[in-house]
């Protein structure tokens, strides 16, 4: 039913908070003021007009009137008198339109208002699934066993090296009260594989060429004795590293350092200055005699029974542009006979 009807049959009661629906009306208007009746209809002010019996007001349509009403196209005009009536605002004359629906109670919280789907909003519903975790790479794919020993490794590794540096540190320092009170513990530690050595830094730097030469009294398988030539072994090392990319540290240093440390020890009749000098003595003479045994000097049935080193020293030639003269004749150094321990003429270290 529009509420601008003119034409509607439905009772208005004359107090109350609205119309009363289903009930039948009086006679639609006429058309023009001609039709009026004599005695204009009283709009009651309030609710003390009301009838004594209140009209039931049926819950449904049944109740509806048979004719169907006409809808108007357009709002009527309505009666200045009726616009005020307080059984609210009328809309054509002779009804009133329904009240503003009632507020809800204070204690009921107003429903929360979802925020609709669009472009830069998530839409309802759970929360997607993150990315799945990653896999462990690494120690920490190792069961907890195997951790703990690479940390136990590790451990190791960084104690070695920290007593390495630790040693090598008291080895180069000026003398103080820790190395002179651990002197022969470094000693043992750096000599003779650690061995520290700056000439290379020195403001003359070494310019001469040394060999290290041996050769061996041999017992032979039947008894008798014999003499070898002189084995260059510094020319081995030296046929061994020329076109190496990789050599040795073996190849490189350890005859040469072998004999900086005898030098270091003897003084110039070759005389051992104190135990590092009988030490010295034995390093340089294993070093030799294990050559001796590669080269396979004795022989077969043969027996290294004592050896004898020598160096041979010659200066390198200036160059072409140099007003430097020096003597390029060889110098020899020549130690005495030393006998070998059974042990090591067999290929042990004695």
């Amino acid at each position: 039913m529009d509420a601008y009807d003119e034409g509607s049959d439905a009772r208005h009661g004359p107090a109350g908070p609205g119309p009363r629906r289903g009930l039948p009306g009086p006679p639609p208007a006429p058309d023009g003021p001609a039709d009026a009746p004599d005695d204009p209809v009283d709009v009651p002010d309030g609710p003390a007009d009301a009838p004594d019996d209140p009209v039931d007001v049926p819950d449904g349509p049944a109740d509806a009137p048979d004719d169907p009403v006409d809808v108007p196209d357009g709002p009527a005009d309505v009666p200045d008198d009726l616009a005020d009536s307080p059984g609210g605002p009328v809309d054509a004359p002779g009804r009133r339109t329904a009240p503003h629906a009632p507020a809800p109670p204070a204690d009921i919280p107003p429903a929360p208002l979802l925020p609709a789907a669009g472009p830069g909003r998530l839409p309802a519903g759970p929360p997607p699934a993150g990315p799945p975790d990653e896999p462990r790479t690494g120690v920490a794919a190792l069961s907890l066993r195997y951790q703990i020993g690479a940390a136990v490794a590790l451990a190791a590794v960084a104690a070695g090296v920290c007593v390495h540096l630790g040693m090598t540190f008291l080895h180069v320092a000026p003398a103080n009260t820790v190395s002179k009170e651990h002197g022969e513990t470094i000693e043992d530690w750096i000599y003779p594989e650690f061995e520290q050595n700056w000439k290379l830094f020195a403001p003359n730097p070494l310019q001469q060429n040394i060999a290290v030469q041996v050769r061996a009294e041999i017992r032979t398988a039947d008894g008798g004795v014999r003499t070898t030539g002189w084995y260059d072994l510094s020319a081995q090392d030296g046929r061994a590293i020329d076109g190496n990319p990789l050599p040795s540290h073996t190849q490189q240093n350890e005859l040469r350092r072998a004999w900086d440390f005898f030098l270091a020890t003897h003084d110039g009749d070759n005389r051992p200055a104190g135990p590092r000098g009988t030490l010295s003595e034995a390093y340089l003479r294993r070093i030799t005699v294990l050559r001796l045994d590669r080269a396979d000097a004795a022989g077969p049935g043969g027996l290294v029974e004592r050896v004898q080193i020598r160096s041979r020293t010659t200066n390198v030639a200036p160059p072409e542009w140099s007003e430097e003269r020096v003597s390029t004749t060889p110098v020899y150094r020549t130690l005495p006979w030393w006998p070998v321990p059974e042990d090591e003429a067999r290929g042990g270290v004695g």
